[in-house]
């Protein structure tokens, strides 16, 4: 509570300053011309008031004390680039209309059904829930995600790009009635034009083909990539598009999923977008680690609906109908919940799901994730249970694939290790999965990294899995990861040049602003 108070009192003197200091800025400044003078006076007053007002909403809409203060430093230190900065980047997008009008749009197709499952679910007989704590991070998700869990499912791990493109295109190919399709990167290469050659394939033979990217994360797809696909009776849409992406707020707020649903029983989720780099084909990276999975049965249904929701948004249309939820035919038993998050969600769905699952670990906590910027409770259990003696593993790249939340994760390494967290950093290429594993009782993989960005500012989506054999697969990718990995060491660690230490302060200062 001191702490708070502290980072409120802080916050008023810097807002206090940041007027004065805006006030200064603009003095002594004259023209010949009356009019101009008169202008540019005017101006100058919008100016102030509108940094007065954006001061004031930083103050008042944060509720992370110390997001607060480092979005007035910027103010007060940059004040005009500040300004736009906030605009851009700053606000929180749930109350924005946008959201609103996104969350009117969205159906209740699984709302119902989570709310009758969360009743009875004391009282029903799943597999591997003898534990307790599988049941409590069950109800939490129907509660806050309204994530019905199904478990008629068989899921496939699918380990790295090819596999994943193999299985993918393998299912477009048998597709007889509809192809939904949801990423945030699509890219005009050879993996992308072998996608784009499919859809136009199948669209030729009937088939209704959906595809939605966002409009930010594929910014390099070209009008002739999607007017192809356009000419062939594809629909294409674009997530929040953003004509012009340096002076709009949208830009802010991302569609992170990668969904990929056939014929309403074949369902692809995590963390592999389409292009050349994700199958190991490009000059950044020599190998791409990543993990996705294939998932057939009544766990579809959610993948189905979460699509609908956001097609139905941005398309302006309502599709709908059984035949998109067809009858399950698949034998396998493997329990599933799918939840999805973002900006227009009522709670911060995926985040307490990853509290809740490290809060309930007994034995181990592995964790894969590109990106070790977590949300102060998040880091706070993660030290807590290796303290508590939880072995807590965590696999991170050890090269960066973006320049800020590289540094933004190193400057987070030396306060776990102190807590006997142990780290490792990926040799092998570049790894993007994201992967949590908790006592061979649950585990999730699915879109969101283990960053604020994804778990309070992006559209996501996870699976959370607690079949023992599927979660086995996982362990036994984590343990061969391990393998290509080299243990960070605490007293090497603390002996890191001053150029590190200053870099890490650079994203440690950042990383609150996301």
């Amino acid at each position: 509570m001191a702490k708070k108070t502290f980072y409120i009192i802080v916050a008023l003197f810097i807002l206090l300053l940041t007027v004065a200091y805006i006030g200064g800025m603009f003095n002594g400044l004259s023209f010949e011309s009356p009019l101009l003078n008169a202008v540019y006076s005017f101006l100058t007053l919008l100016f102030r008031v509108n940094v007065l007002w954006i001061g004031l909403v930083i103050f008042l809409e944060n509720d992370n004390p110390s997001r607060t203060v480092a979005w007035l430093l910027v103010l007060v230190l940059i004040p005009v680039v500040g300004f736009f900065l906030y605009v851009l980047f700053g606000r929180s997008y749930r109350k924005q209309k946008k959201a609103e009008a996104k969350i009117l749009s969205d159906s209740d197709r699984m709302s119902h059904a989570a709310e009758v499952q969360a009743s009875l679910l004391e009282y029903i007989e799943l597999p591997n829930t003898e534990n307790p704590a599988n049941r409590r991070l069950m109800q939490l998700l129907l509660n806050n995600a309204k994530a019905p869990f199904s478990m008629t499912n068989e899921v496939t791990v699918l380990t790295n790009g090819l596999s994943k493109f193999n299985r993918l295109f393998g299912a477009i190919r048998r597709a007889t009635d509809h192809i939904h399709l949801e990423y945030f990167i699509i890219k005009d290469d050879r993996i992308g034009n072998e996608l784009r050659e499919l859809l136009i394939e199948k669209a030729n033979e009937g088939v209704k083909v959906r595809l939605m990217f966002d409009d930010v994360g594929s910014l390099t797809l070209g009008k002739a990539y999607i007017n192809s696909l356009k000419d062939a009776g594809v629909e294409v849409y674009s997530f929040f598009k953003v004509p012009l992406p340096i002076f709009s707020r949208d830009l802010n707020y991302r569609n992170h999923r990668k969904i990929v649903v056939i014929d309403g029983v074949i369902g692809f989720v995590g963390g592999l977008n389409v292009g050349d780099e994700y199958i190991s084909n490009s000059d950044k990276f020599e190998f791409w680690r990543d993990t996705h999975l294939e998932i057939k049965g009544e766990a579809v249904y959610a993948l189905q609906t979460i699509f609908l929701n956001d097609w139905n948004y941005v398309a302006g249309q309502m599709v709908q109908g059984a035949i998109y939820y067809p009858e399950v035919n698949t034998t396998k038993n493997s329990l599933v919940q799918i939840a999805a998050s973002g900006p227009d969600s009522d709670w911060k769905c995926i985040l307490q799901a990853y509290y809740k699952m490290i809060a309930n670990a007994v034995d181990k906590i592995w964790l894969t994730t590109p990106y070790l910027v977590p949300e102060e409770s998040i880091m706070m259990g993660l030290k807590a249970a290796a303290l508590s003696g939880v072995d807590v593993k965590i696999i991170i790249p050890s090269q960066p694939d973006h320049f800020f939340v590289y540094w933004a994760s190193q400057a987070n390494i030396q306060q776990l290790l102190e807590a006997g967290v142990k780290i490792y950093r990926y040799k092998n290429g570049f790894i993007h999965s994201k992967i949590m594993i908790v006592d061979r009782l649950a585990a999730t993989v699915g879109t969101a990294n283990l960053d604020i960005r994804s778990m309070e500012i992006n559209f996501e989506v996870n699976a959370f899995l607690y079949d023992v054999d599927v979660i086995h697969r996982l362990e036994e990718d984590f343990v061969k990861d391990l393998e290509e990995s080299v243990a960070y060491e605490l007293d090497t660690y603390k002996e890191r040049g001053l150029h590190r230490k200053f870099l890490e302060a650079m994203g440690r200062l950042v990383s609150p602003l996301q």
